[in-house]
């Protein structure tokens, strides 16, 4: 494991910290266009034998001139892969966002430089020769790894440096969907350990700047256009006899979401335990992709399991792909592609091969509704919609980035009652059948566990007289007695705090007999700080932290602190009590 740098010492003000997060936020822009440009060379290199930049991901790729040696184009640009990331940056493989989460919860943002160079390659690599994994992952781990580099290079504080994280990730998937809204919700809900006005604001600027760059140079169309449909009678408007339908959706996209989670990992194992190096295991996974997007190709016209899958996507939404047994069949081959990808060694995200599977899933299930009751009108493209959003919502387990995201990548706001309603149906399902989702089922079976819930504590917004404990006295230094302890008089229950000072002057804090305040029971605690009567506990952790003081004194008034004017005293054991307090509240 890297070795985690020491506690740095800078803090910057938030003004400062949001300029930060924008060139965090264009620079990962920047990025994601390198991405996208790499992506195209290669996949143009591996599949056409032609040098060239320009790749239209939603549009099928043509039928390869090199017949079916295509079939070995992911074995070598496999191959370079595993060379890169065993080589330079193991972090780098799989899908990336469980690294980056284990770097907020567990390494205080440190991600090494050298992944976001390997990232870039290894990923474009993967993508471009035909593994079925998505580009959002990678752009994640990038900005995200930008975020950290720049946070540490300019000596930001923990919590700093994490925001920047979670703000380079957060605009990696708004430069990549062209989705601000939908990114800001993925960084709340999956990235920032805290959400307050400090780490929000740096997060919705860095989107705004990297959404910004990616419409400058991408345009500024949805990621997918969605071919006009007419919704049925019962759905304008919304009837309730209508509900259960995007429940059941939901219900199957939450046992799809499970079997994506469970394949995945079991995959990985079965190829771990092979006795082969992991070159040779990644061929073995590399050639089964080869051999399936060939087939694909030969029997449906497209490599419909190779990359990131938007092509197949977009037939679905325009209504090119109906037929619920051909979807049925695209969605195993999606999910064994994928799951075979990263677990032979690939590096891509699972975020585009779950609105592929979404969208084949609920397509089929459209379909089988309107085949059912074709007086109905039922539309495939409505439930693959939905099916998009309760596949995304289900399988990473972030509810308001699935709904916000499939409405911002379609500009559909028809299925957003019906996105909802799926979305938390098969995150309840999924969550029934295996508590972690995909992201951090990783981090779990390495003993890592990150919180699934956000929980806003009220012990921070508490006053410094409801926190303390009293100052009964104020006692000259020169009075004092210190009394060693034994083992039968330690921490006695009479015990009270007084302050210590020099004529008038505070210089320290020292537990006393409740009878006899010159009885010491500690030497003189002279590390602190000064608090006010109305600080919030918030204010005096933040500088207890920064300066390094045990405790701070509270004092009333506005003045120079005197020994009289001292009320009580915030300590650890103090502020540990709030918090337990906030906790059984």
């Amino acid at each position: 494991m890297a070795q985690i740098e020491p506690a740095h010492n800078r803090q910057v003000n938030l003004i400062t910290l949001s300029l930060i997060a924008v060139v965090i936020g264009t620079v990962t822009g920047l990025g994601a266009v390198f991405l996208r440009w790499l992506i195209g060379v290669i996949h143009n290199l591996f599949f056409l034998g032609q040098f060239a930049s320009g790749y239209d991901a939603n549009m099928p790729t043509a039928e390869s001139p090199f017949g079916a040696w295509v079939i070995l184009a992911p074995v070598i640009g496999g191959a370079i892969v595993v060379f890169l990331v065993n080589r330079f940056a193991p972090e780098a493989r799989g899908h990336g966002v469980p690294e980056v989460m284990d770097a907020i919860y567990f390494r205080n943002g440190y991600i090494r430089p050298a992944v976001v160079v390997i990232k870039s390659l290894a990923s474009a690599l993967s993508i471009g020769s035909g593994a079925s994994v998505g580009r959002e992952g990678p752009i994640i781990q990038i900005g995200s790894g930008i975020g950290s580099v720049l946070g540490r290079a300019l000596h930001l504080r923990h919590w700093q440096v994490i925001t920047m994280v979670a703000a380079g990730a957060g605009a990696g998937i708004a430069a990549t969907f062209n989705t601000p809204l939908g990114a800001v919700m993925f960084a709340i809900e999956l990235m920032l350990p805290e959400f307050s006005a400090r780490t929000f604001l740096p997060v919705v600027l860095a989107t705004g700047a990297a959404t910004y760059v990616g419409r400058l140079i991408f345009g500024n169309e949805p990621a997918f256009l969605v071919a006009s449909y007419n919704l049925p009678d019962p759905f304008v408007p919304l009837s309730v006899d209508m509900l259960p339908l995007f429940a059941i959706l939901g219900v199957l996209a939450g046992i799809a979401s499970w079997l994506f989670v469970w394949l995945l990992h079991w995959l990985e194992d079965r190829f771990d335990a092979m006795p082969y190096n992991a070159y040779i295991r990644n061929a073995i996974g590399m050639l089964f992709l080869g051999v399936l997007f060939y087939v694909m190709m030969r029997t449906t016209g497209m490599y419909q399991t190779a990359g990131v899958g938007y092509a197949t996507i977009q037939a679905i939404l325009n209504g090119g792909i109906t037929a619920a047994g051909l979807l049925m069949v695209l969605f195993v081959a999606k999910l064994l592609a994928t799951c075979i990808s990263l677990a032979s060694g690939a590096s891509g995200g699972i975020f585009s091969p779950s609105l592929f599977l979404g969208a084949t899933l609920g397509g089929a299930f459209g379909s089988t509704l309107d085949a059912i009751w074709p007086q109905l009108g039922f539309s495939p493209i409505t439930f693959a919609l939905v099916g998009m959003a309760g596949l995304v919502g289900g399988s990473t387990g972030a509810a308001m980035t699935a709904i916000m995201m499939i409405f911002e990548m379609t500009g559909d706001y028809n299925i957003t009652l019906a996105a909802i309603i799926a979305v938390a149906t098969a995150i309840g399902t999924r969550r029934t059948l295996v508590v972690e989702n995909i992201y951090t089922m990783k981090l779990a079976r390495r003993g890592h566990h990150v919180p699934r819930d956000h929980r806003t504590h009220m012990f921070p917004i508490r006053l410094a007289t409801e926190v303390m404990k009293p100052v009964v006295a104020s006692v000259q230094a020169a009075d004092l007695v210190r009394v060693p302890a034994t083992l039968s008089d330690m921490l006695p229950s009479d015990m009270v705090h007084v302050v210590v000072a020099k004529g008038r002057m505070i210089v320290g804090m020292a537990l006393v007999d409740k009878n006899d305040f010159t009885r010491a029971y500690s030497p003189i605690r002279t590390n602190f700080g000064i608090a006010r009567e109305n600080n919030l506990l918030e204010i005096i952790l933040t500088r207890m932290v920064e300066r390094g003081h045990e405790f701070d004194l509270v004092v009333k008034g506005k003045g120079v602190p005197r020994p009289e004017n001292v009320l009580g005293v915030v300590s650890h054991a103090a502020i540990t009590a709030s918090v337990l307090h906030d906790y059984e509240g």
